[in-house]
């Protein structure tokens, strides 16, 4: 049972590494784009309009992690319908957003947190790890899937991801034409 375990801890982990930092990195790069845009315009062309200018902060930052995402982290994995692409990550960033805000609602709501420290630790640091982790599988199994499907080296990565850790097949076995990976499992 545990090194059931541990063999699905390794096969995630050789599976996920490189895009999961480059999705934390775009991630970190989006957030300090999106901070970054909001501060000056509230400081500066929309002082009167933080509503506004948190809008296009945000949109901004959506536009870059899209791009980025769609050409670096997952740039083996993108769609040939851009279209769609898109309009399943602006769902899947919606969905997103409101898993943070619910974080907000519990806390305000559920709890009785009334501080502004409270509300960001529930939205921009709680919920945002939920919300962040959510994200990369639905943009890796959902969003960026094109290619993966047509790529034979990742025609195992849908059971890692979901559970099923592929069982090896030996060369003894493939040569016979029985294939381990069709029988049922009985362990």
């Amino acid at each position: 049972m545990l090194q059931r375990l541990w063999d699905r801890i390794v096969s995630l982990v050789r599976l996920l590494w490189r895009e999961v930092a480059k999705f934390g990195v775009v991630g970190g790069i989006g957030f300090f784009i999106d901070t970054g845009i909001f501060v000056w315009l509230i400081t500066g062309p929309m002082d009167d309009s933080a509503v506004k200018a948190k809008i296009i902060a945000t949109g901004v930052a959506t536009v870059f992690s899209w791009v980025a995402n769609r050409y670096w982290t997952f740039r083996n994995r993108r769609q040939a319908n851009v279209m769609r692409e898109l309009v399943l990550f602006l769902v899947m960033n919606g969905i997103g957003a409101g898993i943070q805000a619910g974080f907000v609602f519990i806390a305000k709501y559920l709890l009785g947190v009334t501080s502004a420290g409270g509300m960001v630790l529930f939205g921009n640091v709680i919920g945002l790890a939920f919300a962040t982790v959510f994200r990369f599988i639905a943009y890796r199994l959902w969003v960026f899937t094109e290619a993966v499907e047509a790529d034979p080296s990742t025609t195992r990565d849908h059971e890692v991801l979901t559970g099923a850790v592929p069982r090896v097949t030996s060369q003894h076995d493939v040569a016979d034409g029985d294939d381990p990976q069709d029988r049922p499992d009985t362990g």
